[in-house]
């Protein structure tokens, strides 16, 4: 893939996680209800958070289930920002995933993900994409749950 395809990196990004937080809320009406919000993207890591209080269990810590979601939108959000970032298309699904819960999360967690620098080109010729990705969920600094999650971006069929 020709470099001139690319956004460089640095530029664009706070407008890339608007419509990235705008896709989530209008395709996902769990994250809306969750408030997931993407907070840093530098190019090759993203940054995703989630506050406590809407996402709350009966012990007071974070619901396995939110972290779950939060974790999945996290990986998710990457392959969307790298496909943004190099003019692709591709339908985004989750193929395969496996969550540790380590520590109980009481404070706004942040999860973060670093991407695995995949050759995504291929979508641009019609092949499907294979991805995994090490979602690490942090509270107050301390790793609390890991996630390893294994995407699949399909091409789009565009209408004849």
């Amino acid at each position: 893939m020709s470099q001139d395809n690319v956004m460089p990196i640095g530029s664009g990004f706070s407008e890339l996680l608007s419509q990235l937080q705008n896709t989530w809320h209008s395709t996902i009406p769990l994250s809306q209800f969750m408030q997931v919000q993407p907070l840093r993207f530098s190019g090759t890591e993203l940054q995703v958070t989630a506050p406590l209080t809407p996402n709350i269990n009966l012990h007071n810590t974070m619901f396995a289930g939110s972290i779950y979601t939060l974790m999945t939108l996290t990986g998710w959000g990457m392959v969307w920002l790298q496909q943004q970032r190099l003019t692709l298309q591709g339908d985004i699904v989750l193929a395969d995933a496996n969550v540790k819960y380590i520590k109980p999360i009481t404070a706004d967690p942040i999860a973060k993900v670093i991407w695995p620098n995949t050759d995504m080109s291929g979508l641009a010729d019609g092949k499907r994409i294979k991805v995994t990705l090490e979602v690490g969920l942090y509270c107050n600094e301390q790793l609390c749950a890991a996630f390893t999650g294994h995407y699949v971006s399909l091409p789009k069929v565009m209408p004849e």
